[in-house]
């Protein structure tokens, strides 16, 4: 089991939300996201920096749409961009070499058992699924494939073409649940008015053309290409996509009016918890064992939780009661969040 330190995301907790419409309508898929099917569903957010306002504010727009029936989950991507291109074609590539749009899912919140789903301009994708985040000693399972996928991709412009007036690239994609709900609560979709953990990710590589071909900028002190830069609609506070209990809230609606999302108060005491888990990661870090001192870890920083403590050497488990008091919420040293 992985116990290295696990650093402490520099961010406010307040992840974004989105209330997802039922689709009234099949989906044809063929890339565009200016249609009928989607009329019904709003724009997230502009993307901004994974890193959140720690940094600078992307240069070219990124928005997603949602929706879902009883057979999918539909998303729809608009990516902002003058120099479209990619170059990996094969299934399960590391797509995220190119340019590229992410979608992250974990259906249960508990941080593990979750999903990552990758394209390229090309319409290539990766699919996986995680069993923990590589913090916590992974793994990912790269032979997963998400059965009945499907993805298009509309190119505004031309693809590979240097000079082209290009505008964007926009993407649809329609999971079905069939493959979601293996590590969804109680394995079936979402009903109406419960949520889900989604983020989305845009990677962007710095480039250049060279002998009529995009080529990603290097860096003359390495010889590499400059790091990539990567928008997120819920910012992280972190370079990481790999930290769940940071992405954002989907809602999922019904026929009737939903109303609007409040934040539930188990959710702010799983957050106390989450913070707990870093802290006791890097004290075992720093001292090779772990400790029962909460004032150690909560120090001068106040909280809104008195926690429990249980610890062997190489184990620990941090409970708090849950809003109502008719249950704990636990968490322990691999990152795993649950409710007895």
């Amino acid at each position: 089991m992985n116990r290295s330190g696990v650093p402490e995301p520099r961010i406010e907790y307040a992840p974004k939300h989105y209330l997802c419409k039922r689709a009234g309508q099949p989906l044809v898929l063929d890339g565009r996201v200016d249609k009928a099917f989607w009329d019904a569903a709003e724009w997230t957010d502009d993307f901004v920096d994974i890193e959140g306002d720690l940094r600078p504010k992307p240069g070219k727009r990124t928005r997603v749409k949602m929706l879902w029936d009883d057979d999918y989950f539909y998303f729809a991507a608009e990516l902002i961009e003058d120099q479209i291109w990619a170059t990996l074609t094969e299934r399960d590539s590391v797509v995220f070499y190119d340019n590229d749009f992410e979608i992250f899912i974990d259906p249960d919140g508990d941080s593990h058992q979750y999903y990552e789903f990758e394209i390229n301009a090309l319409n290539t994708v990766w699919d996986l699924l995680l069993v923990k985040p590589y913090r916590d000693g992974g793994p990912p399972v790269n032979g997963w494939d998400i059965s009945g996928l499907k993805t298009a991709v509309f190119i505004d412009g031309e693809l590979n073409r240097p000079g082209a007036d290009n505008r964007k690239w926009s993407v649809e994609v329609a999971i079905p649940w069939t493959s979601l709900k293996e590590c969804a609560e109680g394995g079936r979709r979402p009903a109406p008015g419960e949520f889900w953990r989604v983020n989305f990710s845009r990677v962007e590589w710095q480039t250049e053309v060279q002998d009529g071909e995009y080529r990603k900028v290097l860096n003359p002190e390495t010889g590499k290409p400059f790091p990539e830069d990567n928008w997120v609609w819920s910012p992280m506070g972190i370079i990481n996509m790999h930290y769940p209990e940071l992405w954002g809230y989907v809602v999922f609606a019904g026929g009737e009016e939903q109303q609007p999302f409040t934040l539930p108060e188990d959710e702010r005491i799983k957050w106390e918890l989450r913070r707990l888990y870093y802290r006791q990661r890097n004290y075992y870090e720093a001292h090779g064992e772990f400790t029962q001192d909460m004032k150690q870890l909560m120090g001068e920083d106040a909280w809104s939780i008195q926690p429990v403590i249980e610890t062997t050497r190489s184990l620990f488990q941090i409970s708090a009661p849950s809003s109502d008091g008719t249950a704990l919420i636990c968490i322990r040293e691999d990152g795993k969040l649950w409710r007895e």
